[in-house]
């Protein structure tokens, strides 16, 4: 389920509604937005499946005029630290300018017949801001087949700071339209920061 918006006032509804641990939520949410308005959020809660163990978590973005800011809450059950229940929420609050990177990837469907504005099956909403960088190294070649020198590696580096999937079949339609709009708040945000530099 995710729920997106423009107010601190619709902001604390959305994470009511998710119904997951609202009150522990929107406490850790306030204290990371402050006083700043917020321009855009998302509210997206998410069940996997963990062994025999179903587990749920929440993720809310929020955008406000200055920062992008990340909370995240999820539970565990009791183990050999807790004898009961827990929940853990973090929240991250990142400079606009900081964002190196909003990538959205739609999954869309029989795309020889697709039309403007048909909403994607699924999208996945990629952000970068530099905390996290995945590498993916594989030996270097060279184009002589015969060649047994060693050419070292080569490989890229990718921003993954955050990455959230949402679909159609699993979250709804307007969960998938509630990420679009959410993701081009973002850009727009982060392309407007970079041109004023």
């Amino acid at each position: 389920m995710a729920k997106t918006g423009t107010t601190t006032q619709g902001l604390r509804a959305a994470i009511e509604r998710s119904g997951y641990y609202p009150t522990l939520v929107a406490e850790a949410v306030q204290a990371a937005v402050g006083g700043e308005p917020v321009v855009s959020y998302l509210v997206h809660q998410e069940t996997t499946f963990d062994a025999n163990e179903v587990r749920r978590h929440v993720t809310v973005l929020v955008l406000t005029g200055t920062r992008f800011i990340v909370s995240h809450t999820d539970e565990q059950a009791a183990d050999a630290t807790s004898p009961s229940p827990y929940a853990t929420t973090s929240t991250e609050s990142v400079k606009l300018g900081r964002i190196s990177s909003v990538v959205l990837s739609r999954v869309v469907a029989n795309p020889e017949s697709y039309t403007p504005g048909q909403l994607p099956r699924e999208v996945v909403l990629t952000i970068g801001w530099g905390a996290v960088a995945r590498l993916d190294l594989e030996p270097a070649a060279c184009g002589d087949p015969n060649c047994e020198a060693d050419h070292g590696y080569t490989g890229s580096s990718t921003a993954d700071d955050l990455s959230l999937r949402v679909s159609e079949a699993g979250d709804g339609p307007d969960s998938v339209r509630e990420t679009l709009t959410f993701a081009q708040a973002l850009s727009e945000a982060t392309a407007a920061t970079t041109t004023s530099r």
